[in-house]
């Protein structure tokens, strides 16, 4: 299975996807994307297998997942203050690709309904949904 991360601003998010991915499912070929070259090394060095940076390369790898996983704000143009372009939201939101977005109440998107959760149990979570997929 191909397992997207992608995240923007520093990539702590990002890299914690990474690292719970290969940690449950080593075997999963994880791609990161960042939207900036700080979360694209985030995630690198988390373990992602391939990286890369950019609008492109997140409608690219958008068509090869089988799974995106990242933050709400990436299905939300001109989320993650201007780093996710409508391209970017596009791109993820046709995408064949099951998504698993963990929601993240910053700006100036709320999502309301949601858990008060720390960070860490967001991304078990989202682990949770992909072992779903995954087996």
């Amino acid at each position: 299975m191909k397992v997207l991360v992608i995240d923007g601003q520093g990539g702590g998010l990002g890299r914690q996807l990474v690292t719970a991915v290969k940690a449950r499912y080593p075997e999963a070929e994880v791609l990161a994307v960042g939207t900036n070259s700080a979360a694209t090394n985030a995630m690198l060095k988390a373990g992602a297998d391939q990286a890369a940076t950019g609008e492109n390369s997140v409608a690219v790898a958008c068509r090869k997942a089988d799974a995106i996983m990242g933050p709400v704000g990436i299905v939300i143009a001109d989320s993650m203050l201007g780093e996710i372009t409508p391209r970017m939201a596009v791109s993820i939101g046709q995408s064949p690709a099951k998504r698993i977005l963990i929601p993240v109440n910053l700006c100036d998107n709320i999502v309301v309904g949601v858990a008060d959760l720390t960070m860490a149990k967001r991304v078990e979570s989202a682990v949770d949904a992909l072992a779903d997929l995954m087996d």
